[in-house]
């Protein structure tokens, strides 16, 4: 009889299903396919094609794909492939707290798919559960003040280490990797800082002083060490990052995702004091053979030079952990992390780190997430290219994901050493 297993069942996002398949003839071919319906009723599939061993067996993390959405031996790879139906969809879960992702798996005879030919049932099936948060986190709304956010607390008395995450320029409150940190033991702030609940719809200016507002609220908090904050910030939200980590001596660990060493497009302002974005060519965009954006150009390309407006990431009194995907579209992202790594460097620091995966594109979120090369974000007219190919992409979301956890850990636990 034909078995098809998946272990856990039932897991957080970002942790590995082992899949195997029993009871087939030797040698036999088969196709198996995974698909899940997100929030908005989007459908997004994957497949791979496999061959039984002597046993009639299959197992991911032993047996190569030979063809399908990847190839070669990748145990989540039906997780990672998965494409959308609805073309420049990227796949986001809103409500973490209430519904896990359902992930159906289906083992298939392999048949060519044309019109005529109907359907055939599966061999197997089963519906997989990917959770955003464990069981015992707690999530807060956050309206005080001015904030707007969401607070995740792990469950235990604590004190824990403390996040603010920053996502980028496409506004809302976006809470999955904030849910994400607090299940593995952090408590994290997902924070707003546009076109949510009463906060601006367009970004004019950034306020330092509403993120300092966010850092002392999260320091107060009676399950938070108080000895600092962490902060984990991509594109936008790492240009916020860096300026808060140079201004705020409570921030002690800097994790920048893909973004700038300097302002972009909206002044910073701090207790009175106007920090300019830097000049750009927009000669330099350019529009790929599909119609996309890709902006990565036309800060490193301009004969302006942008070398005045870097901001002073050596008066920072905190850690960085760069993460960079050699293949952003968006943001020329590695040249700018080695320009401050540099800066850093001739400053005489030696207070960051820095990950470059050749591959990789802009939006390298939590593991065995979809890559997504291209989409649309408000305000901005044409699709944006982020870049990135698959099987590097993976990978360095799944790397890149521990690194981030073992730097938070080491930088805001106190008497925790390197040896993490």
């Amino acid at each position: 009889m034909v078995q098809l297993t998946a272990t856990p069942q039932s897991a957080l996002v970002d942790e590995p299903v082992q899949i195997r398949v029993t009871g087939l003839s030797p040698f036999q071919v088969v196709c198996l396919q995974a698909s899940l319906t997100d929030e908005k009723q989007t459908l997004f599939r994957s497949e791979a094609y496999y061959k039984a061993n002597e046993a009639g067996e299959v197992d991911l993390e032993r047996d190569a794909a030979l063809g399908g959405d990847y190839v070669g031996v990748h145990p989540m790879g039906l997780f990672w492939s998965l494409k959308p139906e609805k073309l420049l969809t990227r796949l986001m879960k809103r409500d973490v707290m209430n519904s896990p992702f359902q992930v159906q798996l289906q083992l298939f005879e392999p048949y060519f798919p044309v019109q005529y030919e109907s359907a055939r049932a599966p061999m197997a099936s089963l519906t997989v559960e990917r959770w955003y948060v464990a069981p015992g986190v707690t999530r807060i709304p956050v309206r005080e003040g001015r904030l707007r956010g969401a607070l995740f607390l792990p469950p235990g008395e604590g004190p824990f280490p403390g996040v603010i995450d920053l996502f980028g320029g496409t506004g809302g409150l976006l809470e999955f990797r904030a849910s994400l940190l607090a299940s593995h033991g952090f408590v994290s702030l997902a924070l707003a800082y546009l076109a949510y609940d009463d906060l601006p719809t367009i970004l004019e200016k950034v306020e330092l002083d509403y993120f300092e507002e966010a850092v002392n609220f999260l320091l107060s908090h009676p399950k938070v060490f108080g000895t600092g904050l962490g902060i984990v910030s991509t594109s936008k939200g790492a240009e916020i990052g860096l300026s808060m980590a140079i201004h705020l001596k409570q921030i002690t660990a800097t994790v920048l995702i893909n973004g700038p060493n300097f302002i972009i497009g909206n002044p910073h302002i701090y207790h009175g004091q106007i920090i300019q974005p830097a000049i750009f060519s927009i000669e330099y965009k350019s529009i790929n053979a599909l119609g996309f954006a890709e902006f990565y150009h036309m800060y490193t390309k301009s004969e302006i030079g942008i070398s005045q407006s870097f901001l002073p990431i050596e008066k920072a009194q905190g850690h960085f952990l760069f993460i960079v995907g050699e293949e952003d579209k968006n943001l020329n992202s590695k040249v700018h992390a080695a320009q401050a790594t540099e800066q850093l460097r001739r400053n005489g620091k030696n207070n960051w780190t820095l990950l470059s995966y050749p591959g990789a594109g802009h939006l390298i979120e939590p593991p065995y997430s979809p890559l997504c090369c291209a989409s649309r974000i408000p305000f901005v007219v044409p699709t944006i290219h982020w870049g990135g190919e698959v099987i590097p992409h993976a990978a360095a979301q799944e790397h890149a994901w521990k690194e981030i956890q073992k730097f938070l850990r080491k930088h805001l636990i106190p008497g925790t050493t390197s040896q993490l």
